[in-house]
């Protein structure tokens, strides 16, 4: 079985380049199952219903967030009721939608799908390794556990990993915005990669206009930053699992690559 993780899909041009690769490269790997990271998707922050939409039809299974969940209010109009939508865990209770769910892949395998968002360098939530040990006994009958660990510090992520190595199937990591070349599959059997990528305008400072990221940073005066035009690129990794063991055997990295 084949699984297709897409990196943080940023803004109009992101989801061109999905559009445009998505059936092709379900094709040439055979995948079964996507699972595309969508918190920057509608114009660069958050996600709204329309976008939910445009994107759940081209065919995407579930839609992973992180720290710019909140950035559209109106999904706050929604995200309750769209089972295909996780948001990190990690948040206190009672906070609207969910940091998990399990879902029926191809051939009946049960897939968990666990959102958490990390600590260091990031708004501190409560404990994502505590979070994701209080998750997995409600998930035990999932033939497959796949974390997107939205985190900033390599640190962080790779220590989540070998951690749960064992216990999950796979551990991958966004938010930076910047494909890791360091894809494997640790000890105990579960892939891991430290960052996905982006899907995004490759000639950016991570999907946004790189002049107005300039201007803010040598300035430090408020700058709207607004999501860049030029080349667009669509990274992430396509995850082998065997279906009888139940493990991964492989993790590779993809990225693909349009002219605007």
């Amino acid at each position: 079985m084949n699984i297709l993780m897409i990196g943080d899909i940023v803004g109009r041009p992101g989801r061109k380049i999905v559009k445009h690769y998505l059936s092709q490269i379900v094709h040439e790997h055979q995948i079964e199952f996507i699972i595309a990271n969508a918190e920057n998707a509608a114009g660069g922050r958050g996600l709204n219903r329309e976008v939910t939409q445009e994107l759940l039809g081209l065919g995407i299974d579930v839609l992973t967030m992180g720290n710019h969940v909140w950035d559209n209010k109106e999904i706050l109009t929604f995200i309750d009721n769209e089972p295909r939508i996780v948001r990190p865990a990690n948040y206190p209770p009672g906070t609207p939608g969910q940091g998990w769910h399990l879902y029926q892949g191809g051939f009946n395998q049960r897939i968990a799908v666990i959102n958490i968002s990390g600590r260091v360098f990031m708004t501190p939530l409560d404990c994502p390794f505590r979070s994701v040990e209080d998750i997995l006994p409600l998930i035990n009958d999932a033939d497959y556990i796949i974390i997107d660990f939205h985190a900033e510090a390599t640190s962080e992520k790779q220590a989540l990993a070998y951690y749960f190595d064992g216990r999950v199937t796979a551990v991958v990591g966004t938010h930076t915005h910047i494909q890791t070349a360091d894809e494997k599959i640790l000890p105990g059997g579960t892939a891991y990669i430290t960052d996905l990528g982006m899907t995004a305008p490759s000639e950016s400072v991570l999907g946004m206009d790189r002049d107005l990221v300039i201007k803010k940073l040598t300035t430090q005066l408020p700058v709207r930053l607004e999501v860049a035009k030029g080349p667009i690129q669509l990274q992430g990794i396509i995850l082998s699992l065997d279906e009888n063991t139940k493990k991964a055997t492989g993790i590779k990295r993809i990225s693909y690559h349009l002219a605007d």
